[in-house]
């Protein structure tokens, strides 16, 4: 089956995830500069969990340029995927509420984990549906990112129980890992431009 449809429900939930987040921040009811920093944690928190979505959006708009169709596990994949960004605004909200606090910090930092989990498992399927061979599965290639970032997330989750500044530092590490240019798919797409080409639904 094509890909459309799948491509298209997934860019309007992330879209509300995101319009979801926003609307979580709330204005300070002082006119002061004080006020205003004393809502800084709850922004701050904002503007990783965007940047999370954004890469996720990013990543999963890329992956797809080389998949040329999909099938039930595939739609059941990217569903659980969408379903675990959607409980970041929570995390967000929460952790946002009670900066360096551990229960939501370390929330906050499973909440990031999860999402990791299900692109992988997503795009294990859908490296398995278009063959060892394919055009993905090379671009993906070794994914390093991928399999470092759990481990970062681990660590950051487990260190919220001692230090929780620290496990925002490495969810923040991550962030920065996953901004830096990952030209893989961009470079398969350039040396073989049909492999891009959509499929009809």
């Amino acid at each position: 089956m094509g890909k459309g449809r799948l491509e298209a429900f997934s860019d309007g939930v992330i879209a509300v995830i995101i319009t979801i987040m926003v609307l979580e921040l709330r204005a300070p009811h002082s006119v002061d500069l004080p006020a205003l920093l004393e809502d800084a944690p709850a922004f701050l928190a904002y503007v990783l969990s965007f940047i999370y979505v954004a890469i996720y959006w990013n990543n999963h708009h890329h992956m797809f340029h080389l998949v040329r169709q999909v099938d039930g596990s595939i739609l059941w994949a990217n569903n659980f995927l969408l379903f675990c960004l959607s409980l970041v605004p929570f995390t967000t909200d929460w952790m946002g509420e009670n900066h360096n606090a551990t229960i939501p910090v370390a929330l906050y930092g499973f909440s990031l984990l999860l999402p990791g989990v299900a692109y992988y498992l997503l795009q294990g399927r859908l490296i398995h549906l278009q063959g060892p061979h394919s055009e993905l599965a090379a671009a993906v290639g070794w994914d390093w990112k991928g399999k470092l970032s759990p481990v970062i997330y681990i660590v950051g989750i487990l260190a919220a129980f001692a230090l929780p500044w620290l496990a925002e530092l490495l969810y923040a590490v991550v962030a920065v890992i996953w901004l830096i240019p990952d030209r893989r798919i961009e470079n398969r797409m350039r040396m073989h431009p049909r492999s891009s080409v959509d499929e009809p639904d």
